[in-house]
């Protein structure tokens, strides 16, 4: 049975949300507004995004400095580990920012791992513009980056998700099996979608090698559960 790991990262492999952070810390005050008419659903991700990053003031010195400051998971490097030892394809499938996530990654020694996310670029100044390369026309998240089409490149081979927040929603109802926590573990529980509540990647690792060892997917054992009580 072939397995794909999709792993979200603000929030996931960051203990904290490093998209929101730079806003709060570099923006003008009207991102707030942009946030708070994402959250309302009157816009999508994509749009959103980018109109934050047009308020962002900071130099390339000050980005840097910022983005040496973002803690990971180190519990992280551990799992990346298991699953190159099991011969899982990974990818870090993000709505959030790719020079954010590729420095965070080179720190940590793990610069080798695919990432999927939305493009900053500095031009110039105290000025940065984004792009979305892996949009999708028609997605149903309206996000900058689609994690169900990135995802269905590789089908029909099984998707693990692992994810905390609204962007992976959409691959929720999609995947095979899911390990959520915060946001993303409310959404399952309410949308009674199958899944594993996870808090450091130590969780993650202990429960993929569970997940394996069954052999069983967590739809299955759903859809077993289901039909017994037919």
């Amino acid at each position: 049975m072939s397995w794909q790991v999709i792993v979200d990262f603000d929030g996931t492999v960051t203990k904290k949300d490093s998209t929101d952070m730079l806003l709060e810390r570099f923006a003008l005050p009207p991102w707030r507004v942009l946030e708070e008419q994402w959250i309302r659903g009157e816009i999508g991700s994509q749009d959103c995004m980018r109109k934050q990053i047009e308020l962002v003031r900071a130099t390339p010195d000050e980005m840097d400095d910022f983005i040496a400051s973002i803690e990971l998971d180190w519990h992280f490097k551990s799992f990346v580990r298991l699953c190159q030892r099991l011969q899982l394809p990974l990818k870090i499938v993000s709505d959030g920012l790719d020079l954010t996530i590729r420095n965070v990654l080179r720190r940590a020694g793990l610069d080798s791992l695919t990432i999927v996310a939305n493009h900053l670029a500095y031009v110039g100044g105290d000025r940065w513009e984004l792009t979305s390369p892996f949009a999708k026309t028609g997605c149903r998240s309206a996000a900058g980056t689609c994690k169900c089409a990135v995802a269905a490149q590789r089908a029909p081979i099984l998707t693990l998700l692992i994810g905390d927040g609204r962007s992976d929603q959409c691959l929720a109802q999609e995947a095979d099996l899911i390990f959520a926590k915060a946001g993303l573990l409310k959404y399952c529980q309410t949308q009674n979608l199958p899944h594993q509540s996870f808090e450091t990647f130590a969780d993650v690792s202990s429960l993929l090698q569970q997940a394996l060892n069954s052999n069983i997917t967590a739809k299955a054992v759903q859809n077993n559960l289901a039909l017994a009580s037919e």
